[in-house]
């Protein structure tokens, strides 16, 4: 008995195979055309399904084959329960001839085939040729059908798949009416197998078939084979945890604990979590893509809490306490981590990396940063008399930015502290008599490099008056400030406007968009916008195109040297 039970088993994806239009799940615009064609008579001779394995192309030949010859009549609905369906559906129907091209390819083969397709139906009221992975045909084979499909008998129907259309002739193609199946979506994939083991009165955890659905990656077929295997490895249950360990990939609770360590700017335990994943074996890169698919999730949550109404509780939190900024770079710093794995000296060493990037880049927000110059020394505030300049008043005034110079304008001092001492790759800081509040003007001018004008070319101006300067930074670079670069921009503006002046910078959410970088590649954009018009309506470049058929590649031009202006620099 028990092996008579064994021997009646059918795998999942056999089981569930759709037998009629209706249980076909994820090609809603391959499945209108045909039930349309079907019921207005408009029938083609020769079909083509494309797209990738298990996404539903032969299921679709059979059921196609069904409605041509149910007994009740060519119907975008067969019955299911005369003859022609159960021949077909039990695969014993003689007028529907399957051919797998991968393990058929000679032409004599096919000439055979396309000899008996004169010979009018047996049993149906249409013989149904499907030839799967027809690609692999070869050159002789193709051409032995291709007669047929010009001309062929009213009593004939092709339906060709394949995973590889580039490789059809396109004699082929031409004669055939073309359906690209997509790739099913995760959420698609999910709810058709909880369907399935509702009916199979079998136990799964949503995660679970969550994480299935995406390793599946598009193929339903694929999804339900990994379904099988997760009923017997669970022991009819089908968990989170345990899946996760199947596929190899972290789960939930293990990805949130980094997520969460990250944001909290705790190191060790982040550190930790990731050594964990590293330990059990779950492969990074996947690792990666799930915490950015978390992080997105946390990131709609945030932005739009009703669109996301099953976002689980860890995520809830992780929207709370992070920022909306904090989330977007930690989606890009996960994004990019992927690709950059490769060039890792290993994949744990790139995967412990990429968390440590995110506590650089997205740790709590600070409280302002007063940057004033420190005695190297001691790595303390300089003395007003060790600045050699005088001491600001204890407070200022900060009032919103104004249009009209302020009187924070100067020429530069004689004695600047350390002009002449700067490295050649900063430069010497250009003249400064007149600050008008105009900050990517005074950036440009004042000659800095390295991390120092990386610093200073993401910053806008918030507030000044004739001792103080107030910026804003996003709160996405905060970690780019450290004491040496604190020290370095303080003594560049002090030095440029001649004057002890106080540079406070405020770490903000989201600063406004006029930031040095931003106007000096905006600039560039300019200027090579300028320069490709220039190139398009140059006459002899006109002459080229018009008469010989020449293409103007545009990734091939570059502004002249002398065209490139210093996008801070205002003419006199």
């Amino acid at each position: 008995m028990h092996n008579r039970a064994m021997q009646a088993h059918r795998v999942l994806a056999r089981k569930w195979r759709p037998n009629s239009f209706a249980d076909v799940v994820g090609q809603t615009h391959v499945l209108q055309a045909l039930r349309h064609a079907l019921s207005s008579g408009r029938l083609h001779h020769a079909y083509l399904f494309t797209g990738t394995r298990g996404v539903g192309k032969t299921t679709l030949a059979r059921v196609l084959a069904r409605a041509l010859n149910c007994e009740t009549g060519v119907t975008p609905d067969p019955c299911g329960v005369c003859a022609a369906c159960r021949g077909i559906d039990e695969g014993r129907f003689v007028d529907l001839i399957e051919l797998d091209a991968a393990s058929n390819t000679q032409v004599d083969r096919m000439r055979e085939l396309l000899e008996n397709a004169t010979y009018a139906p047996t049993a149906g009221r249409y013989k149904v040729y499907v030839i799967d992975e027809v690609h692999q045909l070869s050159g002789s084979a193709f051409n032995a059908m291709l007669k047929t499909l010009e001309e062929p008998p009213d009593h004939v129907k092709f339906v060709l798949a394949t995973t590889d259309p580039q490789k059809i002739p396109v004699t082929v193609l031409s004669r055939c009416m073309q359906f690209g199946l997509k790739p099913i979506a995760p959420t698609v994939i999910s709810s058709r197998m909880a369907h399935i083991l509702g009916e199979e009165n079998v136990e799964a955890e949503p995660p679970a078939l969550d994480l299935l659905a995406r390793a599946a990656q598009g193929s339903l077929r694929d999804a339900l084979s990994l379904l099988d295997q997760a009923i017997a490895f669970g022991g009819g249950r089908v968990t989170a945890t345990a899946v996760a360990e199947m596929l190899g990939v972290a789960d939930l609770d293990a990805l949130l604990a980094i997520l969460h360590a990250v944001c909290s700017g705790d190191a060790a335990k982040a550190v930790a979590a990731a050594d964990a994943l590293s330990n059990k074996g779950v492969a990074l890169d996947g690792a990666l893509q799930e915490l950015a698919r978390l992080v997105r999730r946390a990131a709609l949550y945030k932005a739009l809490p009703a669109a996301a109404p099953d976002t689980p509780q860890g995520l809830v939190e992780l929207a709370s306490s992070a920022s909306a900024t904090d989330l977007q770079v930690l989606y890009q710093i996960a994004v990019h981590a992927r690709s950059e794995l490769d060039w890792a000296p290993d994949a744990e060493s790139g995967f412990v990396m990429a968390v440590l990037r995110m506590i650089a880049l997205a740790g709590p927000v600070g409280e302002p940063v007063r940057l004033v110059p420190t005695d190297r020394t001691t790595d303390r505030p300089a003395t007003a008399s060790q600045r050699g300049v005088a001491a600001a008043p204890a407070s200022a005034s900060l009032e919103p930015v104004q249009a009209e110079p302020s009187d924070l304008s100067a020429e530069v001092a004689a004695e600047r502290p350390a002009a002449s001492h700067r490295p050649p790759s900063q430069g010497v800081p250009g003249e400064v008599r007149a600050f008008d509040g105009d900050w990517p003007v005074l950036v440009e001018r004042l000659g800095l490099g390295g991390k120092t004008r990386m610093l200073a070319d993401r910053c806008v101006l918030a507030a000044h008056d004739g001792d103080g300067i107030r910026l804003e930074l996003a709160a996405a670079f905060r970690r780019m400030i450290d004491p040496a670069v604190r020290d370095k921009l303080a003594e560049a503006v002090t030095a440029a406007l001649g004057r002890n002046v106080r540079v406070d910078i405020t770490v903000v959410e989201q600063n406004a968009a006029d930031t040095p970088i931003v106007r000096r590649e905006s600039a560039r954009a300019a200027q090579q916008a300028q320069a490709m018009e220039s190139i398009r309506s140059d006459p002899f470049v006109r002459g080229l195109i018009d008469e010989m058929g020449g293409v103007v590649l545009d990734a091939s031009i570059r502004p002249l040297p002398n065209q490139i202006s210093n996008p801070g620099e205002v003419s006199p």
